[in-house]
């Protein structure tokens, strides 16, 4: 290798770098709190990203000199990635509208502080690593003006007007139906009371991981992308306060999970013991003496994981509302399941379709009502037409979910005579 250039180059990688590493340092010396904006935290990322690229590139992964410097870059970049997803969070608050809050304003605060009190930690730690390596730390500091906040508290004229309403709907329901399946999929994740630490290493990471976070950091951004751009086109201001509720509801899950799932990344990849080469425990011992690996668990998962459960709970109500309110109606008669009529298989298929796509529908057996949804309710509305003798029963509601169930039925709701299972029609294939 030429060290000359090699040095030349990590001098240059590594400049902005430092530079903020010394404003944090300085700051944090004078005992200055609000310095920690969205500009800060961008330029810590690019130019760690660009460092530890930097380093890997050159071997730095497999050099006891260089691989702790390389590790305080990767630390960095991460702990920075969730500082901004928090920061964002924080400053979009007052705009979200969340029915239930419970302590997330306080506890987001808490948060942030940690964070923040992670890299004010590092900055000198980085410091004395790059001077013990020989680096060139510039002289000249940035300034606080060179990382200014954003807010003004000026709001620029609304004067852009929605006028395809119908486009609206058709998106609207999608997004709904998205959103109740999310909030489904993550109730695995729920629970009331705080983990105990000796609890949360118990789940993380197999249960809670980087891979099943990002995943549904992926899904939640999915719903706001279609959301911003066929409902509400990114506005804020806006008279369907029932869309912008919705929207904040997702919207701050889907940072939560940004949040969560670099802290994992980090957690994972930099601090849980899986490496066997002394060099790696080494390092990982000095991270975890700066970065203590109980407390970033805490923070991921009796805040995080938690506060996105809470947000998609919270949401599922607006979410049925919603999508009550705009789904295409209609009604179909179809017969009943042959000789054993509506027993559990068949009403657990329909109950499955309907949960499947969210909106109501509900069984009409003549003047009587029931919910769809629900296997007990269709099992009742099972007694009564095996009492009055009934052949044919009527369905209304979401057409999406009536359509699914014309298709069921005309197949006996796939099963025979006696009642055994029979293969399912591909259109239905997500009932398996």
């Amino acid at each position: 290798m030429n060290n000359s250039l090699f040095f030349k180059k990590v001098e240059f990688f590594s400049s902005a770098y430092l530079r903020c590493c010394i404003f944090i340092a300085d700051n944090a010396a004078a005992g200055k709190k609000d310095f920690f904006t969205k500009k800060l935290y961008s330029k810590l990322i690019g130019n760690s990203v660009l460092l530890e690229d930097f380093l890997d590139i050159h071997g730095a992964k497999d050099n006891s000199n260089w691989y702790f410097y390389r590790e305080l870059a990767a630390a960095v970049r991460h702990l920075s990635l969730a500082g901004y997803a928090q920061k964002h969070i924080s400053t979009r608050l007052e705009f979200y509208e969340l029915e239930d809050m419970g302590n997330f304003e306080e506890d987001a605060k808490e948060n942030f502080i940690f964070l923040n009190n992670l890299l004010i930690k590092l900055a000198p730690v980085i410091l004395k690593e790059a001077k013990r390596l020989n680096i060139y730390i510039q002289s000249h500091r940035y300034k606080p003006e060179d990382f200014m906040h954003i807010p003004t508290g000026v709001m620029l004229e609304y004067d852009i007007q929605d006028e395809n309403q119908d486009v609206q709907k058709k998106y609207i329901v999608k997004i709904a139906s998205q959103f109740l399946s999310v909030a489904k999929d993550f109730n695995k994740f729920r629970f009331y009371e705080p983990y105990l630490i000796e609890d949360i290493k118990k789940i993380v990471p197999n249960k809670i991981n980087e891979v099943e976070m990002r995943r549904f950091e992926m899904l939640v951004h999915n719903i706001q992308s279609s959301f911003d751009s066929y409902v509400m086109h990114g506005r804020y201001r806006v008279k369907e306060s029932e869309y912008k509720r919705l929207r904040s509801n997702f919207s701050i899950v889907f940072h939560l999970t940004q949040e969560i799932g670099r802290l994992l990344h980090f957690y994972e990849r930099h601090l849980y013991q899986t490496g066997y080469k002394n060099a790696y425990k080494r390092t990982r011992q000095r991270l975890s003496e700066i970065i203590p690996p109980d407390k970033l668990l805490d923070k991921i998962v009796n805040y995080g994981v938690f506060y996105a459960s809470h947000f998609l709970e919270g949401g599922k109500a607006l979410a049925k509302k919603i999508l009550n309110d705009n789904i295409e109606r209609k009604q179909v008669a179809v017969s009943i399941p042959k000789d054993r009529g509506f027993h559990s298989r068949p009403s657990l298929l329909v109950a499955k379709i309907v949960r499947h796509y969210g909106g109501e529908v509900k069984l009409m057996v003549k003047d009587a009502s029931f919910d769809a949804s629900s296997v007990l309710d269709i099992q009742w509305a099972g007694g009564k037409i095996e009492k009055d003798k009934i052949e044919k029963v009527v369905f209304e509601g979401d057409s999406r979910a009536i359509d699914d169930i014309k298709i069921l039925a005309s197949v006996n709701y796939a099963e025979d005579t006696m009642g055994k299972g029979k293969p399912l029609p591909s259109e239905l294939g997500y009932l398996k």
